[in-house]
């Protein structure tokens, strides 16, 4: 019998499709990078894709670039943050041409 390991598998669909985008784009935030997601590939919940940054910070895919932090009169207080992130050394962009024909097509590249 082959060794496997137990437990759930370390690559995520979801996750490589965020660093094809982030491949392109170089640098966004979450919610950015959710609206340019669903665009591309089959629909996902922003909860999802926050979970996917996080979780790719964590197996060194993405690391945070910067933490925008904006003050106003918002509902949960006083501040509001913007973590953009791009691509750190764990990342594997397969080159998707599906997310550089999007990207030239409106013009973001």
């Amino acid at each position: 019998m082959p060794d496997r390991k137990q437990g759930r598998p370390l690559g995520s669909k979801v996750r490589q499709n965020i660093v094809e985008i982030l491949y392109f784009y170089k640098k966004l935030h979450g919610y950015e990078l959710y609206k340019v997601y669903i665009e591309l590939y089959p629909p996902v919940t922003m909860r999802l894709i926050y979970y996917h940054l996080k979780k790719g910070v964590s197996t060194g895919e993405f690391k945070i670039y910067k933490i925008d932090k904006k003050s106003g009169k918002y509902s949960w207080g006083g501040t509001s943050e913007n973590i953009i992130y791009e691509l750190d050394k764990g990342a594997n962009p397969m080159i998707d041409s599906h997310v550089k024909l999007y990207l030239e097509k409106h013009q973001k590249v």
